[in-house]
C-alpha cells in the first residue's frame, strides 16, 4: 500500500498534505485555546475553590460522624463553593447563601407534593428549635412552583413554627443543584459551613430529630465556634 502512495498524482498529494495541514491547525487551535474565554475560572472563583478545598479533611471528619439516622449523609468531594445558591427570603427578598456567612447552615430543599419531604419537616422544625442561633440555622427551601397558599397551609397544620419560609417557585435552585451533581430528586440536604463551602450532601429524608443528627450538626458547628474564639 505504501508503495501505491508513491504514485498518486502530484495533485491528490498536494491536496491531502492541505487538508493534513488544516486537520492539524484546527487540533492546535483546540489545544491552546482550551481554558480561554467566558468558562475560565476568574481569579475570585479559583480563590474560593481552593479555600473550600482545603477544608477536605474537616468534610471527611464530620461525614463521619454521619451515622446512623443521617447514615446517607456524604463528604463532598472536595468541598466546593455553594454561597452563590440563591431563593427568597421569607420577606420575598432575593437572597443567597452567601448572606448567612458566619453561620453554619443545613439547607434542605422541599415541596408539599413530595411524601417524604412532609414527613421529615417536623423533624428539621424541631432540630432549628434546639439547635438554631448564631451559629446555626436550619435553611428549608420550599420549590412549589405558583403562589404561597399551598406550602404555607401545610406548615400551619404541621404546627411548624421554628423553621423561617425560604421559597423558590421557579425550581432555579433546584435545578442548579441538579447541574452540580447534588440533587437527584427530593428532599435534598446540603451541610454548608460558616465560608459557604459545602461539607456533605444527602438525597433522601432523614430523622433530623434523632441523636445521629444532632451529633452531625454538633460536629460541623464546633469548627464555626472554634474559629469565632
Amino acid at each position: 500500500m505504501a508503495l501505491k502512495n508513491l504514485h498518486l498524482p502530484a495533485s491528490r498529494m498536494i491536496l491531502i498534505a492541505a487538508v493534513a495541514g488544516l486537520l492539524a491547525g484546527a487540533a492546535a487551535v483546540y489545544v491552546t485555546s482550551e481554558g480561554d474565554g467566558n468558562n475560565a475560572a476568574s481569579p475570585l472563583v479559583a480563590a474560593e475553590e481552593a479555600k473550600c478545598a482545603a477544608r477536605q479533611e474537616f468534610a471527611d471528619a464530620v461525614a463521619a460522624v454521619a451515622t446512623g439516622e443521617v447514615a446517607a449523609m456524604l463528604a463532598a468531594s472536595p468541598p466546593r463553593p455553594v454561597a452563590d445558591l440563591s431563593f427568597q427570603a421569607p420577606d420575598g427578598a432575593p437572597i443567597s447563601v452567601r448572606k448567612f456567612a458566619g453561620k453554619t447552615i443545613l439547607m434542605n430543599l422541599w415541596a408539599t407534593w413530595c411524601a417524604p419531604c412532609r414527613a421529615e419537616m417536623p423533624a428539621l422544625d424541631a432540630l432549628q428549635k434546639q439547635r438554631g442561633g448564631e451559629d446555626f440555622e436550619v435553611v428549608a427551601v420550599n420549590v412549589d412552583t405558583g403562589d404561597d397558599t399551598k406550602p404555607k397551609k401545610f406548615l400551619a397544620e404541621t404546627g411548624v413554627e421554628s423553621l423561617a419560609y425560604y421559597r423558590d417557585n421557579t425550581l432555579a435552585l433546584f435545578n442548579d443543584l441538579k447541574k452540580r451533581s447534588l440533587a437527584l430528586g427530593l428532599p435534598v440536604t446540603l451541610l454548608i459551613d460558616e465560608e459557604g463551602c459545602l461539607l456533605a450532601h444527602m438525597n433522601g429524608p432523614a430523622e433530623w430529630n434523632s441523636p445521629d443528627a444532632l451529633r452531625l450538626v454538633d460536629a460541623a458547628r464546633r469548627d464555626a465556634t472554634a474559629q469565632a474564639r
